[in-house]
C-alpha cells in the first residue's frame, strides 16, 4: 500500500458489507447496483493487502482484518458525520478555547462564578485560566499565549489601542495589622494614614495604579515610606500582618480574610484652597488585541457583558428606596 486510504465512500461501502455480510442487500442499502460494490470492496482488499471477507456462493463472513477494522470504521464514519456540526458549532462560538489571563484581585470576586457559569452555559468551549499581573499579561500577548486578560488599572488609563469591556470600579482601602494604633476606628484620618510606612506593589506591574498612589501623598506635600515591594496582593496583606507597615489594596482584597489583618475606609478631607486630595481607586477590564476576537472569545466577551448589566441592574434595585 503506497498511500493511506481515506476515501469515506469505500468505507462506507465496507461498513454496509460487514453489517449486512450480503453484498445484494449492501447494496441495496447504499442505493447502488451489486457488481460496483464487489469491485470496490476487491480494490480495497488490494490496496490494504489484507482479505476483509470469505466469501462463498451462498455465505460471506468477516475476516480477523475486518473485525479489527469495523469499532474503527464505525467511529470514523461517526465523527466524519458529526464534522459539519462542529465546524457550525465552532464558527458560532459553541466550540473552542480562550485562555484567559487575570489578575488575583478578580479571583476574589467575579471571576470563579463567571467561569462556572460559562462553562455551564457553554461546555464545548474550553476556557484555560492563568493567573498574571499586567507586565506578565502584556509579554504573555506579544508571544501569543493568551487570547484575553481581566487586568487591573487606575480609572481611564486602560491598555491604549486594545479592546476591552469595563468590568467594575472599587475603591482602595488601607490593610493593616489587627493590632495597630490606627486599627480601632472604622474611618482612618487620611494624614495619620500617610506618615505610615507603606507596602505596595512595583510600579511595572501597575503603573497607573502606582502613579495614583504615590498622587495621594504628593498632593499632600508627604513623601512615602515604602519599605517593601511585593507583587501579589496576597503577600503584601501577609507583610501587613508581619509587622512591616500599612497596604492601599482594592476593595475586593477585604475577601481575602487574613488572620491578624484589617480592613479600613480612609476618609478624604477637603482643604480649603488646596487641590482635592482624591483617594484613588481602581478598575479592572476585559482587554484583547484589536481584530483578535475569534467566536469562542466573542462569546465569552458577551457572557461577562450580560454578567456586568445584571450585577449594575441588581444594584440600582437595592439603592432605589423603598415606597
Amino acid at each position: 500500500m503506497n498511500d493511506p486510504i481515506i476515501d469515506l465512500r469505500v468505507w462506507r461501502q465496507f461498513l454496509a458489507v460487514a453489517e449486512e455480510l450480503h453484498f445484494g442487500r449492501a447494496a441495496r442499502r447504499l442505493h447502488m447496483t451489486q457488481p460496483p460494490l464487489t469491485q470496490a470492496i476487491a480494490q480495497l482488499e488490494r490496496s490494504l493487502g489484507v482479505v476483509l471477507f470469505q466469501r462463498s456462493s451462498r455465505h460471506v463472513a468477516l475476516t480477523a482484518a475486518s473485525e479489527a477494522l469495523l469499532p474503527e470504521v464505525r467511529e470514523l464514519l461517526a465523527r466524519s458525520a458529526a464534522l459539519p456540526a462542529r465546524a457550525r458549532a465552532a464558527a458560532s462560538g459553541e466550540l473552542g478555547r480562550v485562555r484567559l489571563a487575570f489578575v488575583s484581585t478578580i479571583g476574589f470576586t467575579q471571576l470563579p462564578l463567571w467561569v462556572r457559569d460559562f462553562l455551564a452555559q457553554t461546555p464545548g468551549v474550553s476556557l484555560e485560566l492563568v493567573e498574571a499581573t499586567g507586565d506578565v499579561q502584556m509579554e504573555a500577548f506579544a508571544r501569543g499565549q493568551i487570547d484575553a486578560g481581566l487586568m487591573l488599572h487606575a480609572p481611564e488609563h486602560a491598555p491604549v489601542g486594545w479592546e476591552r469591556l469595563p468590568v467594575g470600579r472599587e475603591s482602595m482601602v488601607l490593610a493593616m495589622p489587627e493590632q495597630h494604633a490606627l486599627a480601632q476606628a472604622e474611618t482612618l484620618e487620611l494624614k495619620a494614614v500617610l506618615a505610615q510606612p507603606l507596602v505596595i506593589f512595583p510600579r511595572r506591574i501597575m503603573p497607573s495604579l502606582h502613579d495614583a498612589v504615590m498622587d495621594l501623598y504628593r498632593l499632600n506635600r508627604v513623601t512615602p515610606r515604602v519599605v517593601q515591594e511585593a507583587i501579589q496582593m496576597q503577600t503584601i496583606v501577609n507583610l501587613v500582618w508581619g509587622g512591616m507597615g500599612v497596604a492601599w489594596v482594592p476593595a475586593s482584597v477585604m475577601q481575602f480574610r487574613r488572620p491578624g489583618v484589617v480592613y479600613r475606609e480612609v476618609a478624604s478631607p477637603q482643604k480649603p484652597g488646596r487641590k482635592a486630595a482624591l483617594l484613588p481607586t481602581c478598575e479592572t477590564s476585559l482587554v484583547w488585541p484589536v481584530g483578535s476576537l475569534s467566536p469562542a472569545l466573542a462569546r465569552f466577551v458577551e457572557f461577562v457583558r450580560t454578567q456586568i448589566e445584571v450585577l449594575q441592574m441588581e444594584a440600582v434595585t437595592h439603592r432605589r428606596p423603598r415606597s
